[in-house]
């Protein structure tokens, strides 16, 4: 198995992870810091969100040189300590890549938006105005109104599937594909062991610049975006040729990964594997995140999910991210405890995201101290993603617990910290480490098939199995207690600190999870 099927990946959000300077953002210097961290709970892998030079109009999606870190993280020299660090302790290191866009002052976007005679003009998406004046069709931004700016100085608009600052590359052109390329190869040789590609469905737009349908589902008060389907900027059959090239790029060294992120329904998700297995390794599957914490649900999910999977392809499974609520505010801190369980006894790669293995959840930002773009283009809708962006309390050291000496760049939360959750045997730190620890020493969790997979009301079950061992899982989603039958076996976990042998039924307490060895 290859180290991206068999290993865990960890997502570390830098701005919040560890300042190591005092300026109340997070760092490179700071990362390699608390490496150590990332060891002892058992990982196998860090991906690190953009840490590239930026205007930080969208906190480093908003790209301004592909090859450089933003001094704000440190420099190219703390890069490479960081990866000879994580190297040393046996970790892999995997990048975001951010190829739909870059940020206006890009020197490629610069020289296009320069003149119609650019060399570079189509390294972006740029059209006359509609006629009458205007934009030239109805294309939305992610980020709320319309997707066109106008350029007055050529008089033409540019698409931004997101803010203004961040225009979209035309991967229709040849050369942008060639320097995008070289970027790869750039962080390659500096001992990247993959990346994580940024919005990886919506890299290419319809080239006839059809206006998108209007969603009839679409409920007044949601996101503007959300009122047309995105049919002619998302998702388009023509991306598939844009990931294999992407994927032809990483093969040329050994043993790399390419994760894309994909919003999208089942079916669709799984084609982004390619048809012969040549785009991406791990398309993100994040139907945890998208769907009902229900047991129902959920089972419905992992058979579905498994079905559609191509032969030889891999699955992962994902409970949160910086973008979206934390787990632990959307189903409760008892049944967060249950989710952990979950995601590291499914069948494929799980993902955590920095600060779910100590339980944090999401912390209300005052207006006046809102931080995302997002938030701040549509006030009020509750769109922003700073309450999931908040720092890491490592310890009880006041004012900064341990994060920083300074301010932090956004407020704390009220979480447990990590200091205190390590010496504690109940605490969700415990809790993900005994999990990792457990799931390394038993091959059914790691390589085993999955099988079995049913809800009887709120309990969700599953087995897993490779050669003679057979493990079976029961997760309480509910909290009353039911009683089970989960066969003659020996209870490896609970949630709730029991073990021992098991025969016939038993009970199961109200949010508690369990993982059996049977006889």
């Amino acid at each position: 198995m290859a180290w991206w099927q068999r290993g865990i990946v960890y997502q570390v959000y830098p701005r919040s992870f560890q300042d190591s300077d005092g300026d109340g953002v997070g760092d490179l210097r700071g990362i390699t810091r608390r490496l150590d961290h990332l060891v002892t709970l058992g990982v196998d892998a860090v991906w690190l969100s953009p840490i590239y030079p930026s205007p930080m109009a969208d906190f480093g999606y908003d790209v301004a040189d592909y090859c450089g870190v933003d001094p704000l993280f440190g420099s190219l020299v703390d890069f490479d300590a960081l990866v000879a660090r994580a190297h040393g302790l046996g970790l892999k290191v995997i990048l975001d890549f951010v190829p739909n866009h870059s940020s206006n002052r890009h020197p490629w976007f610069i020289d296009s938006a320069s003149s119609r005679q650019s060399p570079k003009r189509n390294w972006y998406l740029w059209r006359d105005p509609a006629p009458g004046g205007g934009p030239p069709n109805n294309w939305l931004s992610n980020f709320g109104g319309s997707g066109w700016t106008l350029d007055a100085q050529t008089g033409q608009y540019y698409y931004h599937s997101f803010l203004p600052e961040q225009p979209d590359l035309n991967w229709r052109n040849p050369d942008v594909r060639a320097a995008m390329a070289d970027v790869l190869c750039f962080w390659m040789e500096r001992g990247v062991d993959g990346f994580r590609v940024d919005v990886m469905w919506m890299m290419i737009k319809d080239d006839q610049f059809r206006d998108n349908p209007p969603d009839p589902h679409y409920l007044p008060g949601g996101s503007s975006h959300d009122k047309l389907i995105p049919l002619y900027t998302a998702d388009r059959p023509e991306v598939h040729g844009i990931v294999a090239g992407l994927r032809d790029v990483l093969d040329l060294y050994d043993d790399h990964v390419m994760i894309g992120e994909l919003y999208l329904p089942i079916d669709r998700l799984v084609t982004y594997y390619g048809p012969h297995l040549d785009e991406a390794q791990l398309p993100f599957n994040f139907q945890l995140l998208l769907n009902a914490w229900d047991a129902g649900v959920i089972a419905r999910i992992i058979t579905a999910y498994e079905a559609a999977l191509p032969p030889g392809g891999w699955p992962n499974w994902v409970l949160g991210n910086h973008d979206r609520p934390r787990i632990a505010s959307r189903v409760g801190a008892d049944q967060a405890r249950v989710a952990a369980v979950l995601l590291l006894t499914l069948r494929g790669t799980p993902t955590i995201y920095n600060g779910e293995e100590i339980g944090m959840v999401d912390v209300p930002i005052p207006p006046d101290e809102v931080r995302d773009p997002a938030e701040l283009r549509e006030p009020g809708r509750g769109l922003g993603r700073d309450p999931e962006r908040t720092p890491i309390l490592w310890d009880a050291t006041l004012p900064g617990h341990g994060f920083t000496t300074g301010r932090p760049w956004l407020r704390f939360g009220e979480t447990a910290d990590v200091a205190a959750q390590a010496s504690d045997p109940t605490s969700m730190l415990s809790l993900y480490r005994q999990l990792i620890a457990l799931r390394r020493a038993n091959p059914a969790l790691v390589e085993g098939a999955i099988s079995d997979v049913r809800a009887d009301g709120e309990v969700l079950s599953f087995k897993r199995q490779a050669s003679d061992q057979r493990l079976a899982v029961f997760l309480n989603l509910g909290t009353a207690e039911c009683q089970i039958r989960p066969g003659d076996g020996t209870i490896l976990l609970s949630t709730h600190d029991r073990g021992g042998a098991v025969s016939g039924d038993i009970m199961l307490a109200g949010s508690e999870a369990i993982i059996l060895a049977l006889t």
